[in-house]
């Protein structure tokens, strides 16, 4: 019995693992490299087409327009704005359908025994979504658009399903290592999927496409990535779990906004897990702000090509397969709680190392790249595993949709700190050594939070070692 147990428990993590592997290339090809390059150039196409500068003047018609698109207006719902901040505008707007969303889907996955099936739901739902953006073509830049926002609410919602199969297939004392794992797992993945498309996308003319043609293309193969590995998940996370009991005569659905309204309000009750999230809000921020704007910053203040840029994004994704491991084999021995505090502090050192950086020394940045790789993944998998031992049991789901919810509605902060002392400075070096505070900040919350006595106030055991 305990043999066939440890076969199920083995399957079931390898599942798990899988997910991380499915749906990685939505951010690291979509979202980080292919959607921020092309979108914005159908959405300039639409502007020089058919929208007006000055008045009456088509863009067409504008002495070196071609260098000057972002001043061309493009509309939605009767609202003007730059075809330039078209992907800025889509980021802000697809956090803000997550935020109105995901704290639902977290309700009724706890509120439901078939918690699996919708994970499924939302991982096939985002895959549809991004292989569909395949048909974004020409200057119908919306399509694009809605169809990016649906995939996100797929990408979002999946995840706050899917972080709480965590407490199902791991113990107190695994989670750690089983998180790092998984999230090391994603980064090979999405490392592995990306390489793959810049591959065909750089040898475009060998396969007889256009540029345009081969990013559609790199569209709906992440698509169909993200759902064939979403298949071994299915096969192997447990079939059922046990839910909240829902209050008889409702609905799953309507039993899920009353559970969120009492989880907004009974939360309070749990003011140390709070302090956790409010903690690992603020380095996040400062982690995803790091990744979002290293391309810009290796552009235009290092002055590197697109070359370097695409190595360095490869050599982030594969190098945080090897720190996520890293990061779970240091928890084992130290505690969740000690190896983040240690990755902020070598997140401090690695921006430190990003200042010195000197222009036309590529191996300098692929360096500071390395040192990103190494605690990218990790830190975020540890906290996603701390979190874990601090949630209230059965509802799972419910606060890992505040987790990721609250994960993607500070996002904005960061990059915000970035390009406003990039501006009043006019150095990003200095915006870059800004970002250092997101992470003294986040470490010096982090020490102050005692997360024995949060896991133990929130009813379940703590690990041998924290």
């Amino acid at each position: 019995m305990a043999l066939t147990e440890t076969r199920a428990s083995k399957r079931e993590r390898w599942g798990w693992y899988f997910y991380d592997w499915a749906n990685s290339p939505f951010y690291s090809s979509v979202t980080t490299v292919f959607g921020a390059l092309y979108l914005s150039s159908v959405a300039a196409a639409d502007a020089k087409s058919n929208i007006t500068l000055n008045g009456d003047r088509p863009c067409t018609d504008v002495a070196g327009v071609e260098n000057k698109l972002q001043h061309c207006d493009v509309t939605v719902f009767g609202l003007q704005f730059p075809a330039g901040s078209v992907w800025g505008y889509l980021l802000s707007v697809a956090t803000v359908v997550q935020v109105l969303v995901l704290p639902i889907a977290g309700a009724v996955a706890d509120r439901s025994r078939h918690k699996r099936r919708i994970l499924g739901g939302f991982a096939f739902l985002g895959a549809t979504a991004a292989a569909l953006m395949f048909f974004t073509a020409g200057s119908n830049w919306q399509l694009g658009a809605a169809l990016f926002v649906v995939g996100n609410i797929g990408y979002g919602g999946s995840l706050v399903v899917y972080y709480s199969f965590l407490v199902d297939i791991a113990g107190p004392d695994e989670r750690d290592e089983v998180s790092a794992k998984g999230w090391a797992f994603g980064y090979l993945g999405g490392g592995l999927a990306l390489a793959l498309q810049l591959g065909f996308y750089l040898g475009r003319d060998a396969f007889g496409v256009d540029q345009p043609t081969a990013v559609r293309v790199c569209f709906l193969t992440s698509g169909l990535w993200w759902a064939l590995f979403t298949l071994p998940t299915l096969r192997a996370l447990p079939r059922t779990h046990v839910p909240v009991v829902p209050e008889p005569g409702r609905s799953v659905v309507g039993a899920g906004f009353a559970e969120l309204r009492r989880t907004l309000v009974e939360a309070k009750a749990y003011p140390l897990t709070l302090a956790f999230l409010g903690s690992y809000l603020v380095f996040t921020d400062g982690i995803n702000t790091v990744v979002t704007v290293s391309a810009q910053y290796g552009k235009d203040e290092l002055k590197f090509g697109d070359e370097v840029l695409i190595m360095t994004v490869l050599v982030i994704q594969f190098v945080a397969y090897g720190g996520g491991v890293l990061h779970g084999l240091v928890a084992r021995r130290l505690g969740a709680k000690r190896t983040i505090l240690l990755s902020l502090a070598f997140w401090v050192v690695v921006l430190g190392g990003a200042f010195f950086v000197q222009p036309g020394r590529p191996v300098q940045f692929y360096a500071v790249a390395i040192g990103i790789g190494l605690v990218l993944g990790g830190t975020n998998a540890l906290s996603r595993s701390l979190f874990a031992q601090m949630i209230p049991a059965g509802k799972d789901a419910q606060y890992y949709s505040l987790y990721v919810v609250g994960e993607r509605g500070t996002s904005w902060l960061g990059p915000l700190v970035f390009a406003g002392v990039g501006q009043a400075t006019g150095s990003f070096r200095l915006a870059i050594v800004a970002l250092v505070v997101f992470f003294v900040l986040g470490l010096v919350l982090v020490w102050r939070v005692p997360v024995r006595r949060a896991i133990v106030a929130a009813g379940n055991r703590p690990p041998r070692v924290l």
